[in-house]
């Protein structure tokens, strides 16, 4: 009992529910989770492309595009590596459209979420690898802070562990009285198992890419989207052992999780691409690649065109000058004009000098 009680000390309790009520709307923590790392990751991205040159306003624009297109790729990446979840006797396929329920795959997300920002960036005329280098760190940190919604919902961890920092993980039942890990409340406080928190090593690791994404960007001013390729390398390098850590059911591929073969796989192209683009040059000028046109270059071209008319108009009052009586037979009309009574009623009558 005293050893038991030791290790129950030893450790860190998960949350009692994942889903909180307000009436009959659902609040789920792993929406508010992804929600505030979306919101995260534009602002901090924002904020670095217009530090770079960019044009305000771009990133949020690009994301219009970039994030809706990294959800669903998220989702179909989990449904296609996790298919007998949805598909097959007593399985309802719609549950493939609960995407409150957990199930994101990264690799689905950023793939998808890239044509996304492709898009995005062709219609504001910005250079794809220059704005995924400004987002980069921002995207890790959003990742970081998703993790704590697999925290709420007790999922992703790893084998049973003694060590100080373990996760308790309690049973979960719903209203009629059934296990639901996701959307039930804990029955009690005394766990079941204690784990390996593997969520958070992840968010750590997350934490410490982005940093490290920062400093080589400062460093080395990284361009042509070098940053963003370190921020692959660096994430999928602690996805790898993470992965195996891992004991929730996963599909597999000679013996290793698919989620260690894609890391893997990614992490080779990432290195890869990371050395190739040095011979890019340096870092793109944003502020040159994105200025809009002078203003004043495209009002001058209308003012030429008007121009034209102008001259003309001179020449024809040029003509009618030649028409009129010159200037001395001119002045004699008016000399029966009374003195101090102009011809033009709004100029003012001339004054007569004074007689010495």
């Amino acid at each position: 009992m005293v050893s038991a009680s030791s290790v129950f000390l030893a450790s860190f309790p998960s949350p009692d529910r994942g889903v909180w009520h307000l009436g009959p709307i659902p609040i789920r923590a792993y929406a508010l989770c992804i929600i505030a790392g979306i919101i995260v990751a534009i602002w901090w991205g924002e904020r670095r492309f217009v530090a770079r040159g960019g044009q305000p306003g771009t990133v949020i624009d690009v994301a219009v595009f970039a994030v809706p297109f990294g959800l669903v790729g998220g989702r179909l990446y989990h449904v296609a590596t996790d298919y007998d979840r949805y598909f097959g006797p007593g399985k309802d396929p719609l549950d493939a459209l609960r995407i409150w329920d957990g199930g994101l795959g990264i690799w689905g997300a950023i793939a998808l979420g890239g044509v996304g920002a492709w898009i995005g960036c062709r219609r504001r005329k910005v250079p794809l690898p220059a704005f995924a280098d400004a987002v980069a760190p921002g995207i890790a940190v959003a990742q970081a802070i998703g993790r704590l919604g697999n925290y709420f919902n007790q999922e992703l961890y790893g084998g049973d562990t003694t060590l100080p920092w373990g996760l308790e993980i309690y049973r979960r039942v719903n209203e009629q009285g059934f296990d639901d890990p996701l959307g039930g409340v804990a029955v009690n406080n005394i766990p079941e198992r204690i784990v390996h928190p593997t969520f958070l090593y992840e968010l750590l690791w997350d934490l410490a890419v982005a940093a490290l994404v920062v400093w080589a960007d400062r460093r080395y001013r990284l361009g042509h989207g070098r940053a963003f390729a370190l921020y692959v390398a660096g994430y999928t390098a602690g996805r790898t052992w993470i992965e195996l850590m891992r004991t929730d059911p996963a599909r597999e591929v000679f013996g290793l999780r698919i989620n260690v073969w894609v890391s893997i796989v990614v992490f080779l192209g990432a290195v890869a691409y990371l050395i190739w683009a040095k011979r890019l040059g340096p870092r793109e000028d944003l502020a040159a690649l994105t200025a809009p046109k002078d203003a004043d270059t495209t009002e001058a071209e209308p003012a030429d065109s008007e121009a034209e008319p102008a001259e003309d108009a001179t020449d024809d009052a040029e003509v009618d000058v030649e028409d009129e009586p010159a200037p001395a037979e001119a002045a004699e009309e008016p000399a029966n004009v009374p003195a101090g009574k102009p011809d033009d009623p709004d100029e003012e009558p001339a004054k007569e000098d004074p007689k010495p």
